[in-house]
């Protein structure tokens, strides 16, 4: 995996300003290899489409990967046909690559693709850029299977996209439903900070990209989607599938050793509303609380399985610190991931100081059971527990503030520099440059959005329908 320099921490997401009607805002790419019989009707579809219906200015870029058919000379007519059409050739193939590529020498400021084949019904291309363009997201996807969209497709197909979800959900605890839909888009800014972390140039490009997006903390919006099966698809599915699962080994290799830079996509402090200081609350204590209580929990059920298991072959002493040693090494590393979001190196020093944690706790536990055993001689073993209950309860506090000031300490909230707010725009039309080129406005009117005074939707015609028959 890549650990070389990103260019640095993103910065707070914003509306992105009314450009100029020569400065495209949405990059639209649509990778191709030997598509001479989809590649015209598609980018003629597209291209009125976004013409009728999209509100700012575009840009449709083919991206040709080593096609040896008439695919080059077809994209190269496009472009000089219309002005909002460009083609870019690579010599090598690959989607991934091509969609590197073309994204990162694209000046727009969001950028988008799609298949060839149309499959998704464009009438989903405005919602998946509207939460970019407004700065309430970072990524957007395309869903398949989201409970909403309508989808036509095999039965081989549809158990193969859901099994693939399954193993990402699993594996590498993906939360977005849809890694496969040829149907995304991104922030220009984000996309500079984050390919150069995406290794894979083939179909895995785009899981890839989003487990990285994902565990980096940014926003991925889901669009539910129309989507028709084209039966003349050329993706070899086995081959497809065999790669993409080595894919998910590596990525997930990376991941649990820390390997990948993923501080280099936060966003500044006070960009999550979650983040942002309170007075007399530390950052982040609520939920390093629930995490710890979690985590706590799970360790106490776990310790007191330990020792009741230890207790069958030795003393209720033996016993006790045998439970707390594998308990303790299991919490500490549960909390330095889950509670404290801590990763990459430094696991055995914080296992080192999670054991001296541990000796405050078997102190505190070892001196309870000895106080029982004096009091009572021969105490039952539910007494015992109960005891040490009670013990781990006072011992659970004390480790809490421990971790969190001696062990994991906050030194990231620390060093984190003040970002800077520029004052707010007076009310009304104002001008200035741009920071993607040209001149930007920002209209006193508001951005056209959509009419919410109808609550009820109306029955669709016959025809609408991707699951009706033709």
């Amino acid at each position: 995996m890549r650990t070389d320099s990103s260019p640095g921490t993103l910065p707070a997401r914003e509306h992105l300003p009314a450009g100029d009607a020569g400065t495209p805002v949405l990059d639209v790419v649509i990778p191709v290899h030997n598509e001479e019989k989809d590649l015209e009707p598609c980018v003629l579809r597209l291209h009125e489409h976004l013409t009728r219906t999209f509100p700012y200015a575009f840009r449709i870029t083919i991206a040709d990967n080593a096609s040896t058919d008439d695919t080059p000379r077809i994209a190269a007519r496009l472009a000089a046909e219309l002005d909002e059409v460009g083609a870019f050739r690579l010599e090598l193939k690959g989607r991934g690559r091509a969609l590197r590529s073309v994204w990162s020498a694209s000046g727009a400021p969001v950028l988008a693709y799609m298949d060839v084949d149309l499959s998704t019904d464009l009438n989903a291309l405005l919602p998946l850029v509207a939460p970019l363009i407004s700065g309430h997201s970072d990524l957007a996807i395309g869903s398949r299977l989201a409970h909403s969209s309508r989808v036509v497709r095999g039965a081989k197909r549809e158990f193969v996209s859901r099994t693939y979800n399954l193993i990402l959900r699993g594996s590498l605890q993906a939360r977005f439903s849809d890694a496969q839909c040829g149907f995304k888009a991104i922030r220009r800014d984000v996309a500079q900070v984050l390919l150069p972390l995406v290794e894979d140039s083939g179909w895995f490009f785009d899981t890839e990209m989003l487990v990285l997006a994902e565990r980096a903390g940014l926003r991925i919006h889901e669009v539910p989607v129309d989507w028709v099966d084209d039966p003349d698809s050329t993706v070899h599915i086995a081959r497809t599938a065999t790669e993409d699962l080595k894919g998910v080994w590596r990525v997930g290799r990376a991941l649990a050793t820390g390997s990948l830079p993923l501080d280099r996509l936060t966003r500044p402090f006070g960009d999550d509303p979650r983040d942002r200081d309170l007075a007399g609350v530390p950052r982040g204590l609520a939920r390093q609380l629930v995490g710890f209580c979690v985590v706590g929990g799970l360790s106490t059920l776990f310790y007191l399985l330990l020792y009741s298991v230890f207790r069958q072959f030795a003393g209720a002493q033996t016993a006790n610190a045998l439970a707390l040693l594998v308990s303790a090494v299991a919490n500490t590393a549960a909390n330095r991931r889950l509670t404290f979001g801590v990763r990459g190196g430094g696991a055995v020093r914080h296992q080192a100081q999670g054991l001296v944690v541990l000796g405050i706790g078997l102190a505190l536990t070892s001196g309870s059971l000895a106080a029982l055993h004096a009091a009572t001689g021969s105490p039952a073993h539910s007494t015992e527990l109960g005891v040490l209950v009670a013990a781990n309860l006072a011992a659970t506090v004390l480790r809490f503030l421990l971790f969190r000031a001696w062990v994991f300490p906050d030194r990231e909230h620390r060093a984190r520099p003040t970002v800077a707010t520029a004052p707010p725009e007076p009310r009304g039309a104002h001008f200035g440059p741009g920071p993607y080129g040209g001149r930007f406005g920002h209209d006193p009117h508001g951005a056209p959005g959509w009419d919410a005074t109808t609550r009820l939707r109306p029955v669709r015609p016959y025809d609408t329908d991707p699951r009706d028959p033709r």
